[in-house]
């Protein structure tokens, strides 16, 4: 008799990644000061896209309980809302909000992906257990306490995109939200080891979402609630670990059944390095544009030539953008566009609107504006190419640039200058120069969302890392929330 198909069924040791995950969620280092301050930046700047994102009914109708009525008096809170929800929900709120306009940070290697999207789980998870604690009479968690999730959740999810190419076998970025976010919530509800490692196994059994929804010609809003999903099935994930329920210790390594074989094309997934503070350290801010982030340098160069094209572009002959290979893959695009997502996706629209307004916003993707015939007249002129350098340095990790160039030449012969921008006003060896800016964005958003009042309180609560790391969660989510509506 064959023994073909019998398999051993001795439940092996959990994978040893899933082990180092859950040893750096409970004891890892994470305490880097320039990562500590980075944080900082980074949680005013999430807040800031959740609360411009705010102005869009695309974006509202998502929001508030999964059906109507099914609030909680004393749920966690939505920020810039009156809602009140299961942590659950909550997630899902928060990581849309800040994800809607694609203006949250970002992080390219391999794989990339926007690591600011697991504050959907942190926080609504962070505000939950602070107004539980109150109510047993305990302690709330401070903001020092988002502040160090975030860290963590950034570097499990950023280092595993380094090597490990998702979106080569056709899975969405957010498959990573959901590793990070189960993880590191599920340390901050106060599980173990085996309930953490439980949690992370249960994520990636869930698979990946089709990228798709980011590519022609399906490209449409699901790619900017994808990761608020992502994150608010973490906290499932993380609320179900803490019932004890089992996890599954080769959900990635199992022959033929795990995650490496069905859809990985049994590659390993590796963590390059170990776990720490790097990719907080390293992380990408979009401060100027609401755009893809392989075309932001695109659209700086196109934003220095606009004084230069504003008054000839029917004379214009050509435009040669030249990109990295990732953004040829993700964002060369012709045809018709048919909805905002499709347009903050195609690096030859978001390059022809600042050569012909002077400025590319969240409402540059909107129908009335796309309805300007200039816009595709520019775009089919337009012919993108990789260079390679380009590409070396965006592999390069001493270097992680992400390089366009911008040149337009006119039916008489003449051309512009070759503008060529190396890296973004967000990148790290851009800091000095991008916190300024990235303040002013904050500022903006909460003076355009909040009344005075309200406006001056959080301004005051967030003047320094200092202050508000000793800032109760409770307290500093009641900055945020709204009445109720009558």
């Amino acid at each position: 008799m064959s023994n073909m198909g019998i398999r051993d069924a001795r439940r092996p040791p959990a994978d040893a990644l899933l082990q180092d995950i859950a040893d750096y969620v409970l004891s890892g280092e994470a305490t880097s000061e320039e990562a500590r301050n980075t944080a900082f930046y980074c949680l005013l700047d999430t807040l800031a896209c959740g609360m411009m994102a705010l102005k869009f009914p695309a974006c509202v109708k998502l929001l508030g309980p999964v059906v109507a009525g099914a609030e909680m008096p004393t749920g966690a809170r939505v920020p810039g809302t009156h809602y009140r929800l299961d942590p659950v929900q909550a997630a899902f709120n928060i990581g849309a909000m800040v994800r809607w306009l694609d203006f949250n940070d970002t992080w390219l290697a391999a794989e990339w992906g926007h690591p600011s999207d697991n504050l959907g789980g942190i926080l609504a998870v962070a505000d939950y257990l602070s107004l539980k604690n109150i109510a047993a009479g305990q302690d709330p968690l401070n903001v020092a306490d988002v502040l160090d999730a975030m860290i963590r959740a950034h570097e499990i999810q950023g280092v595993l995109a380094l090597k490990n190419s998702f979106n080569r076998v056709g899975l969405d970025h957010v498959l990573l939200v959901r590793i990070a976010s189960s993880a590191v919530v599920t340390g901050m509800l106060g599980g173990n080891r085996e309930q953490v490692i439980n949690a992370v196994s249960n994520a990636w059994i869930d698979g990946g979402a089709l990228r798709t929804y980011r590519h022609a010609p399906n490209t449409g809003s699901r790619k900017s609630w994808a990761a608020g999903d992502a994150t608010s099935r973490a906290v499932r994930h993380a609320l179900i670990a803490l019932t004890g329920e089992m996890g599954y210790p080769s959900a990635l390594s199992a022959d033929h059944w795990g995650f490496q074989d069905v859809l990985f094309g049994g590659n390993e997934v590796i963590a390059e390095r170990p776990f720490g503070c790097y990719v907080m350290e390293n992380v990408l801010f979009k401060i100027s544009f609401p755009a893809e982030f392989h075309a932001q340098t695109a659209v700086e160069a196109a934003l220095s030539l606009h004084g230069q094209v504003k008054d000839r572009l029917d004379e214009i002959d050509k435009v040669i953008i030249e990109t990295q290979e990732a953004g040829m893959r993700i964002i060369d695009k012709t045809g018709p566009l048919d909805n905002p997502a499709d347009r903050d996706h195609c690096i030859q629209y978001m390059t022809a609107v600042p050569l012909i307004f002077g400025r590319l916003n969240a409402g540059d993707y909107e129908d009335d504006v796309a309805a300007d015939s200039r816009i595709d007249a520019l775009r089919d002129k337009m012919q993108v190419t990789e260079n390679r350098r380009f590409t070396a340095d965006y592999h390069d990790p001493d270097k992680r640039a992400i390089g366009n160039s911008v040149q337009v030449f006119f039916h008489d012969g003449s051309r512009t200058d070759r503008i060529v921008v190396n890296y973004p006003i967000g990148h790290r060896r851009r800091r000095s120069e991008g916190i300024p800016l990235l303040l002013e964005k904050f500022n903006n958003a909460v003076t355009d969302h909040f009344p005075a009042a309200r406006k001056d309180a959080i301004l005051a609560a967030c003047a320094s890392r200092s202050t508000l790391e000793t800032t109760p969660v409770n307290a500093f989510m009641d900055l945020w929330t709204e009445q109720e509506m009558s």
